[in-house]
């Protein structure tokens, strides 16, 4: 099949072309991102591969199907980009990568998390410049806090494991509890509760309507006073203005971000010599307690080893008509 590769980047490439060596399937790489005004570039191809700052909304859909598109592989878990329902009205199948080496994303939360509370970001520039003042760099035990985790799915299973490793107390929330956590000893509780108790906030959901801005005003002003607040799941689940609100107000001591619900226009780009003009996202990271990295969490060899194999295929699977069903994203999975 013809398949067109959209923000492909070049370390992606060795991968799936041994991912593909057995397949066959012609894989056309363009850097260009997914967009009403890219999506022409689709013209003669058969598969859409998309990554998750491109744009499959109502429109692009629409454009896509006209083409004779029938297929979206998405290479990532998450598929908050795609209108489900259109693409479900117009018949198109729909995968995505739904496990990729959770312990990739889970590890790179546990590293925001020792990074924030032991400073070693500042420690390493200071040190560099022969400043060897141990002020301002003063941390807290990790061992015996309590960690709230928000999603348990199998990111989520992967933190509690490393987390019960420290000897954290671990409180979770999720729509249906999983069994594995349990016998770590994780105590599910309401969101409420999960809110007031911890140390240490880690959002690890898929991004919903239900989970839009989960971290808003309201749910902020519910935090323990000081807490770190980890989001390596979707940049919407949290508010960001609401976010620096509770950042000013001191009410949030610290934040690690891997994700941002602007970055469709920051990441994976060089904007070094440019002015961004995020306004939140410039405003946001002023604050000497915020960590920010470019949705980086899933990149390892394994997880990307994983990500092109199950790209490649979910794309047999659509051209035999054998797909696993576990990849497939339908309209029943918005209201988890």
């Amino acid at each position: 099949m013809r398949v067109i590769v959209f923000s492909s980047k070049m370390f992606e490439r060795p991968f799936f072309e041994r991912a593909n060596a057995q397949s066959n399937h012609e894989l056309v790489f363009v850097e260009a991102t997914l967009s009403v005004h890219t999506v022409s570039l689709a013209a003669g191809f058969e598969v859409v591969c998309g990554f998750s700052n491109d744009t499959f909304d109502e429109p692009v859909l629409r454009e896509l199907h006209n083409l004779g598109i029938r297929h979206v592989a998405l290479r990532s878990a998450g598929f908050n980009q795609v209108d489900l329902r259109v693409a479900g009205e117009l018949g198109m199948v729909v995968a995505r990568v739904p496990a990729y080496s959770p312990e990739s994303i889970s590890e790179h939360t546990l590293a925001l998390i020792l990074t924030l509370n032991r400073k070693t970001h500042r420690a390493y520039n200071r040190v560099r410049e022969g400043n060897f003042s141990l002020s301002g760099l003063m941390g807290f035990t990790v061992h015996g806090k309590t960690i709230g985790v928000i999603g348990t799915g199998r990111i989520g299973e992967s933190l509690v494991r490393i987390l019960a490793g420290f000897g954290c107390v671990v409180l979770a929330t999720d729509p249906v509890s999983n069994p594995a956590c349990e016998q770590l000893g994780v105590r599910y509780v309401e969101l409420d509760e999960l809110l007031r108790c911890s140390d240490i906030i880690s959002l690890n959901c898929p991004l919903t309507p239900a989970t839009h801005h989960l971290i808003d005003d309201n749910a902020i002003d519910t935090m323990k006073q000081g807490v770190m607040l980890i989001n390596t799941s979707r940049g919407a689940v949290v508010d960001t203005v609401a976010l620096i609100r509770g950042l000013k107000s001191g009410k949030i001591g610290s934040v690690g971000l891997d994700v941002y619900e602007e970055e469709g226009d920051l990441f994976f780009q060089d904007l070094s010599e440019t002015v961004i003009q995020d306004d939140v996202f410039t405003r946001l990271i002023t604050f000497p307690n915020v960590l920010v990295t470019a949705h980086q969490a899933f990149f390892t060899r394994e997880a990307i080893e994983c990500i092109t194999a199950t790209t490649i295929q979910n794309v047999c699977g659509f051209e035999t008509g054998t797909n696993p069903q576990e990849n497939l994203v339908t309209t029943a999975m918005l209201a988890n």
